[in-house]
Formats: C-alpha cells, structure tokens, sequence
C-alpha cells in the first residue's frame, strides 16, 4: 500500500486503542473490497482516490442531547468499517464532525436557562463516552461546527459569485434551480419537493431553497459575516469541514440512512456547485427501531447508552448493535439482547477454557478466509460471524477430545476475528473498561467457589439430590455450572 501524501494521521490521545494498535494483514495479490453505494444504487468495487489511504467523513452527533444506543450505532458500524481497511492493509483517516450550534441545543438553552455551549459540551462529553465505553477507535480529527465559520464564509462567498447563492435579510440561501444534480442521491423530483424549513428564513426565491446561513436572532449566539450577523446552517458546516479536513475529493461519506435527505443531498450540492468533487462513495447505516419506528428522543422511546451500560456488559451491546449487517434495521428489544449475550457467552465461554488449558494465546496472523470473504462483500458481518462460531464449535471438538493443539490454533483464528470486530474478551481496551465488574467479581468466585465446594462434598458422601439442589439454586441465581477434570467452573448463564 501506498503513503497518504497530505493526509491527516491519527491523533495523539489517552485511549490504549488507537488505529495504530490494529491488526494488519498485507497480502502479496490485489484487494478488493466490494461496498454499496446509496449513489450508485448497488454494491461497487472500492477504488481509493489516494492508493494505500481511505478517507471517511461521517455525520457525527448533534448534541442537544446524551446518545441513545440508536445514536451510537452509526459510529459503531463505521468503526467496524475503520477496522477492516486497516487490517487490509489501508491507511485510514476518518473525520467525525460534532454539530455543536442548532435549534434544539438553543431551546435547550433557554429552557434551563443556561449557556448554549454548556449543553453542548456537555452532551459531547456524553456522546465521547458512549462511543468510548464501546470500543470505537477516537477519530483521526473530530471538528466542531463553531469552530469553522471562516470556512463556511469562504464557502457562502464562493457560492454568492458563481450563482448558486444569495443573500437575503440576513439569511444566505443555496439555489436549488442553479444546480442541475440536485436530488440524485435521494432520487426526487424537484417539482414534488417539500423542503423543510426553519424559522426566520424569510426572502426565499423559491421555498425550495435552503439556508446556508440563518439572520441573528435577539438572545442567540452569532457570528459577523459580510452579510450581517448569523449562525450556520446544518448542512453548510459539514461541506466545509469536509473540504478543510479532506481536500476537495475524499472516498467516503457515511451516516444514518436519515440523513439523505435534506442533509447528504444538501451537502452534495452546497460542495460540488462550489467546485469540489466530493464523495466517490456515499455508505447509509440503518436505524435501530422499537415497534417499528426509529428510535428517537422525539418519540420518547430512545435507549440511553449510559442507562443501558449498567444492565449490559458493554462487550455484549457492541456485539448487540454492531454484528447485524449495517444496512439492516435493529428491532430493540431486552430478549434480542439476552440472545446476544448468550451467542457471546458462548464465544467468551470457548476463549476462557482455552486459556485456561493453555495459557496466552495471540491471535493468529491471518484471519480464515471465508471470513476475509465476508468482510470484503460489503462488510458482511453476520456471514463473518458465522464464521466466528463455526471455528468456536470446532474448537470446543478440539478441546473435548483432548487435542489441545488444535484448540489452541482455533482461538488464535477467533482471536484475529474479534479483533477486527473489536469483540476480542482478552483485548486490553475491554479489560481495561471491565471495573464495573471487577470490583464484585473476587467476592462473588469466593463465595460460588464455597457453594461448589460444599456440592463437592455432597457428591462424595454419594447425596445426589443435595448436590443437585445446590446445583439448581445455583442456576436459578443465574451462574452455569460446569464440571471438568479439572473441577467445576462457573460463568453467568
């Protein structure tokens, strides 16, 4: 793979999971790794606009609010997405934009009667920690909106002289007639178009339009601009990130399948009428729902991460939201949980009992093929984890006819698939995250380890059913209870 001449490397920070801590297979033969583009309408091979380097911009949080799991997933998703490039051997730069300046962070403002950027950075903080209690590598650069204006002046003065833009009492507003592209990424009619507009945006050409800059207002946050006082629009703080971070022509925009439109199809126009060709490749996440719907603070049925972190191990929501295919939707529901908690269980339960017949076993060079296949098919994780727990039943084989070199060779294969998926147990980044845990964990193994000894000794006296009503309480409590050669060990069932 080739240097990234220009692009941004991954900055220096205190989590112990950086892009440079990732696996990497370099391959003697080409590779292709195949991905759907929402432009395009069907799955494409991945040409890199810099051979070697993969640039990624993704949508980040809005921060009016602390994320529900359904917020998480789009950076969960690309993490996954982050992963793989680089075990293939790319140098990836993803940028992951905050939007810190919004209608709902003001309102939010004057309702709590506090500063608007105290509710902000309070709720990127919380959005930080989420994406960090998950396991999602930090991004190459994460810029904010406010940050910015200067170059979303330039851009709005560009726009202004080649046509596509004007300015109106105090507000600047993009042309929408002036761009012929305009709709093809969400495939629309203008003539049926019902652009959504906010309020203030006064002295449209065309309700069509949308706004680029929005005029001050009495009590909120402005900027000076050479067309009066305002904020930015949403959509033109992402186009000019976008250009500042990545150049005028980067590899792939990502985000929530909510976001085509008005948001990816505004940005499309706002960055190409201003001369940049953009995105190559535009990647849509799907939703998590609940009863069908998308899961929103608005219709008051999101799932908070940080509520949700303290009934769930985080390795177990991880598994949850990021093994269905990206492109599918994630119907929530605490049995969907438990079912991943038990399909992970049963992966953990294999790495444990290698590891303790073993000892340390690093994880293998190279993934399995088929799994390399999966991934490269547009990032096909549930066919990857199959994968997964084909070479964890075999393992278990191993391990039950005794042949220990044979176990030990399947976890080194699970090893180097959980990495990649961020799901490996032994990682440091979740023993490192593990102290919920851990603080209990000691005190219960003694106290379980009293109970099996005192079952232990009902079966040698031969008391079979005060050895097996130990057994049951034990399992009512919610522990599993297996007996070895080596003797009983217990887990969470």
């Amino acid at each position: 793979m080739g240097e990234c001449q220009g692009r941004w490397r991954h900055r220096a920070c205190s989590v112990p999971y950086g892009p440079e801590a990732l696996p990497r297979a370099h391959y003697p033969g080409s590779v292709t790794i195949r991905l759907y583009d929402t432009s395009a309408r069907q799955i494409r091979d991945f040409t890199p606009i810099v051979p070697g380097c993969v640039s990624i911009y993704l949508c980040g949080a809005t921060v009016q609010a602390a994320p529900h799991i359904g917020h998480i997933r789009s950076g969960l998703n690309f993490d996954i997405m982050r992963r793989w490039f680089t075990y293939r051997g790319y140098d990836v730069t993803l940028v992951r934009n905050v939007t810190d300046i919004d209608d709902k962070i003001i309102n939010k403002a004057a309702e709590q009667g506090r500063p608007w950027w105290s509710i902000g950075y309070e709720n990127e903080c919380a959005f930080n920690d989420g994406y960090d209690v998950l396991g999602c590598l930090r991004p190459t650069v994460e810029p904010r909106a406010t940050g910015h204006v200067p170059e979303m002046i330039e851009m709005m003065r560009g726009l202004i002289e080649r046509g596509h833009a004007y300015a109106s009492d105090g507000n600047v507003y993009f042309d929408v007639r002036s761009f012929p592209g305009y709709l093809q990424l969400s495939n629309q009619e203008l003539e049926n178009l019902l652009q959504p507009s906010g309020e203030g945006e006064t002295g449209k050409r065309d309700p069509r339009d949308f706004a680029m800059w929005k005029a001050a207002k009495e009590g909120e946050p402005s900027w000076e601009t050479p067309w009066g006082r305002g904020r930015p629009g949403w959509h033109l703080e992402c186009s000019a990130m976008a250009h500042k971070y990545l150049g005028t022509a980067f590899d792939i925009h990502g985000g929530g399948l909510d976001l085509i439109f008005p948001h990816h199809e505004n940005e499309i126009a706002q960055a190409k009428a201003f001369g940049d060709d953009f995105a190559r490749y535009w990647a849509h996440n799907a939703w998590v729902t609940m009863s069908g719907e998308k899961m929103s603070k608005s219709l008051g049925n999101s799932v908070l991460v940080s509520e949700m972190v303290k009934e769930w191990r985080p390795i177990v929501l991880r598994y949850y939201l990021g093994t269905p295919h990206y492109r599918s939707m994630i119907e929530y529901s605490p049995e969907a949980l438990r079912e991943a908690e038990s399909a992970f269980a049963r992966i953990e339960g294999f790495v444990q009992r290698v590891v303790e017949k073993a000892g340390a076993v690093e994880p293998a060079a190279e993934v399995p093929p088929a799994f390399a296949e999966a991934m490269d098919d547009d990032f096909g994780v549930p066919q990857a984890l199959a994968v997964v727990h084909t070479t964890v039943r075999q393992g278990n084989a191993a391990l039950s006819a005794d042949d220990k070199e044979s176990a030990v060779a399947r976890l080194a294969e699970v090893r180097a698939m959980l990495g990649v998926l961020g799901l490996d147990p032994l990682d440091e980044q979740w023993a490192a995250g593990s102290d919920r845990g851990d603080d209990l964990h000691g005190v219960v193994d003694s106290l379980v380890r009293l109970v099996l000894e005192q079952r232990q000794a009902a079966r040698s006296r031969k008391d079979w059913a005060a050895a097996d009503a130990i057994r049951d309480q034990l399992q009512q409590s919610g522990l599993a209870i297996e007996d070895t050669p080596s003797g009983p060990r217990w887990s969470l069932s």
